[in-house]
């Protein structure tokens, strides 16, 4: 049993379309169709999957970046799945490696993106932006990698960043 579940898995794993992102957030926008050509043009993403609904809704949608992979759909309010425009506030952000976050910036301002912190080098290491879509969605990009430099930080107090690292 073990090893037909390995076997399916890595055919899975050689498929062009698959990915080998483990996680899969889902997004909801007033205008699913609209915020998807606008994630293609601002942000680079790539329309893998549309199931397109009735009135002009998308019941589900799959894009992709590199390896990783968000889910769009329209709102669906009698689920409590809503756009942050309707809400008028948002509970998560999004952040996305970029090999070249200047020439992403660039891309983002020109499409039209709001640019809520700009371009900047941070502590850590990383250089990056945040952004919100045209809904209100919040996202960094940048070459922050998690645990690329936690895991080599001694443990101790940093007054700088204000973290204590173990």
């Amino acid at each position: 049993m073990g090893q037909e579940r390995r076997r399916k898995e890595a055919e899975m794993n050689a498929d062009p379309k698959s990915t080998n992102s483990i996680l899969y957030p889902s997004l909801f926008y007033d205008d699913a169709p609209a915020a998807i050509e606008w994630l293609v043009k601002a942000f680079g993403f790539r329309k893998r999957l549309v199931v397109p609904g009735p009135d002009g809704t998308v019941l589900h949608s799959e894009m992709s970046y590199e390896d990783g992979v968000i889910m769009i759909g329209s709102s669906k309010p009698e689920r409590g799945c809503l756009s942050p425009r309707r809400l008028g506030a948002v509970s998560q952000a999004l952040s996305v490696r970029v090999q070249d976050p200047d020439a992403h910036y660039a891309r983002a301002k020109a499409s039209g993106a709001e640019i809520i912190r700009e371009l900047q080098d941070e502590d850590y290491g990383s250089r990056g932006y945040m952004a919100k879509d045209l809904e209100g969605h919040q996202w960094y990009f940048g070459t922050y990698r998690p645990g690329e430099y936690w895991d080599n930080f001694p443990a101790q107090w940093d007054p700088k960043l204000g973290i204590h690292v173990t």
